[in-house]
């Protein structure tokens, strides 16, 4: 459906009932007496300052959720209401040029044209098989007496996302290239003097690698998004971005108390985006929900993104693994070569026989390659991505892995050498489909927080994580994989914006804090992250967490790198934490002292045919169910954070008329992730759609349950 708008449209600000009310019965003669001339001049000098004023506005399809795009101001400007109550403050829009300067200021709405969508599509693999996406959309021409810039809105009855567009016209010919300096666009929180904020900073040292800081609103500086606040009448919003292709990802500034101004990544020249007439930003996006738990259930990243453009992605297997990873991290095992080497042909073996007796589907090797020695993390350049240690017999391994049903996860790491990496990559993704490698495990660790590229004038030069140049190198390995039926996952990447959507092998990525910093870091993950995570990170989309540590204080409940979890609340991650490959990430050793709890991950699918978060609040609980895409079963897994906790959740989720076997694994009595993080108890029960559990969950706790169909 399109609906074409009137070139003008006054809105009620220009004529009220102040203007034209009489006070007096005196009055009302005088106005009696005025010719018709005179009323007409005087009804000319009202309007004549806002004559190409307007206001268009698009709603969601529930009409709960409504944007208005004016140019009262002399410049375009937004605002979202929600339930009738601003929840956005008219914000500005637009683009900052090299060459043609501000695109904001002067502009006016030219025209505008709405249209609407409801279809539903199909993710190969995901949280939930089948997303509807029905939307309301505005596009809108903004103009001065030289250029056209159009912005694109779409209103979901979970939030809105928009994006800028830059036809060819009359005085930009196609493809002229364009530097953009800044964008314009503005965030302006509604309630923001009571509003609570969850974030991390941007730009920092560090990629997105931080613990969770929980502040007023105003108390916020440069944060990454997705950045999720509260505000004071307990509506929820998370402000991120959908699409980021070939452009430079958008953190945000606050400029003052609840004015948030988008900042683009700059390249190490200063420049933001370096692109070309003709281009699309990705889309701004603002989740909105009632609740913290309605931010959760909410598919608008997704919906935002293009169609899958790879066509038949049957080669992209989701699954569970374990692999030669966290006994580096405990310092059992080195990377490089040497007496303590991980990555050796029989210790793979050994992790293979381990995979194929607990039906895992692969196992991933790190620190197999030549480079590995020496101080790897600041000498990217020497890693050989085709050439393997001695003691590492790459044929042989995946040949013995073949006669066991595990396949080998492979593994590179470029120490943010991505120069090196790009000149050698098509060699390394041949050197594994060879030998029939079908996942890989990336890494882009750097100094700094900062990538290593060559220019063309061989000069080095240092990018940011998720500046264009980044965002471009990423994505072309993801594209360059797939040539090979190879899936990626990302450590040390971009963030996510959803385009698993439009690319399905760019199957999970890191992009917080993982497990490996109870391990070493300082401090190690608090009780609260993980119940952090859902309501920020994961907005975005699935995290290779690597959960499962069984041996939760491998130095004494006393040290201070451990893990600060109660063992069931290891289990319910594999629920909470998304993604469609989850890693089993313990020694194997750990999991044979523990089978029956072991048994859980063991059952646990990663691929669902629908998810629901039931309950939660910003870091400190949440509680989310899945179904098996296949099976039928459902899943739950609820996790606390340093509180303790009871919460009762309705089974209305089950299917009706079905009774289910509850296999459940909880905290016990005495349980506490700091004095008795092993007290767990596995029990059964028989339950239904019309039954409720209470669930006890302890510090850092959490609950695991299997609803198996009877």
């Amino acid at each position: 459906m399109f609906i074409k708008t009137n070139p003008i449209q006054f809105t009620g600000r220009h004529l009220t009932k102040s203007h034209t009310r009489q006070s007096s019965s005196r009055q009302k003669r005088s106005q009696a007496l005025l010719c018709p001339t005179l009323i007409a001049l005087a009804v000319t000098s009202l309007f004549s300052a806002n004559v190409f004023a307007k206001t268009v506005t698009v709603s969601s399809p529930n009409q709960q959720i409504q944007i208005s795009l004016s140019d009262d101001t002399g410049r375009p400007e937004y605002k979202i209401d929600f339930h009738g109550k601003t929840v956005i403050e008219p914000s500005r829009l637009g683009l900052v040029f090299q060459s043609l300067g501000e695109l904001g200021q002067g502009l006016q709405i030219k025209s505008s044209e709405k249209k609407s969508a409801d279809d539903k599509w199909q993710q190969p693999w995901g949280e939930q098989e089948w997303i509807r996406d029905q939307h309301n959309q505005l596009t809108a021409v903004l103009s001065n007496s030289k250029v056209q810039l159009e912005v694109e809105f779409k209103a979901f009855d979970d939030g809105i996302g928009f994006r800028y567009h830059l036809a060819q016209q009359a005085t930009l010919p196609a493809n002229s290239p364009l530097s953009i300096t800044d964008e314009l666009t503005e965030f302006n929180v509604g309630q923001a003097d009571k509003a609570t904020a969850w974030w991390i900073p941007a730009r920092g040292w560090n990629r997105y690698e931080y613990l969770y800081r929980t502040t007023a609103l105003k108390e916020v500086d440069r944060v990454h998004t997705p950045f999720t606040f509260k505000l004071a009448d307990g509506t929820h919003l998370s402000i991120h971005e959908a699409a980021l292709v070939d452009f430079a990802a958008m953190t945000l500034d606050q400029h003052r108390d609840g004015k948030l101004k988008a900042d683009l990544t700059p390249w190490s020249d200063g420049i933001r985006v370096k692109t070309q007439v003709g281009f699309y930003t990705p889309w701004r996006t603002i989740q909105i929900a009632d609740n913290a738990t309605g931010l959760l259930n909410s598919h608008l990243i997704l919906n935002l993104n293009e169609p899958n453009k790879l066509g038949d992605v049957t080669w992209v297997k989701p699954g569970k693994y374990v692999g030669i990873w966290w006994g580096m991290h405990l310092n059992e095992n080195t990377w490089g070569s040497g007496p303590t080497h991980g990555a050796t042909t029989s210790e793979t073996e050994r992790y293979m026989d381990f995979a194929a007796k607990y039906q895992f589907d692969g196992v991933l090797v790190e620190g197999w390659n030549e480079g590995w020695d020496g101080d790897w993390f600041h000498n990217g350049d020497q890693f050989s991505f085709t050439k393997a240690y001695a003691d590492f017999d790459l044929p042989a391994i995946t040949a013995y892995g073949a006669k066991k049903g595990v396949r080998l996860i492979g593994h590179h790491e470029t120490a943010g050498s991505v120069t090196h990496y790009r000149d050698h990559m098509a060699d390394a993704f041949a050197l594994y489909e060879k030998h029939g490698v079908t996942q890989v495990k990336t890494g882009y660790v750097a100094d700094g927080g900062q990538i290593k590229r060559i220019d063309d004038k061989g000069i080095t030069r240092h990018e940011w994580h998720d500046g264009q140049f980044m965002v471009g190198e990423y994505l072309h390995s993801v594209t360059e994989a797939a040539k090979h039926h190879i899936s990626i996952n990302s450590h040390e990447p971009i963030k996510d914006t959803g385009l698993r959507r439009t690319y399905p092998n760019w199957i999970s990525r890191e992009g917080a804090r993982g497990q490996e910093y109870n391990a070493w870091g300082s401090p190690p993950n608090s009780p609260e992250h993980t119940a952090m995570l859902p309501f920020t990170r994961m907005l975005s989309g699935p995290m290779d967490f690597t959960p499962g540590i069984f041996d939760l204080a491998p130095k004494g409940l006393d040290a201070q790198n451990r893990v600060q979890t109660t063992l069931t609340k290891q289990l319910a991650l594999y629920v909470v934490l998304y993604s469609p490959i989850q890693m089993a990430a313990d020694l194997p050793r750990n999991y044979e002292k523990h089978l029956d709890a072991f048994q859980f991950i063991r059952d646990v699918p990663t691929d669902w045919y629908q998810s629901v978060a039931l309950a939660g609040e910003v870091g400190d609980y949440v509680v989310f169910a899945r179904q098996a895409k296949d099976q039928g079963d459902w899943y739950l897994g609820a996790l606390t954070d340093e509180t303790a906790r009871k919460v009762t959740v309705k089974l209305d989720f089950l299917s009706p008329n079905k009774r289910y076997q509850a296999q459940i694994y909880r905290d016990g009595a005495k349980a506490d992730w700091k004095t008795n993080p092993y007290d767990y108890v596995i029990e059964t029960k028989e339950v239904s759609a019309q039954d409720s559990l209470n669930l006890v969950l302890a510090s850092s706790g959490g609950t695991a349950i299997r609803f198996k169909a009877l």
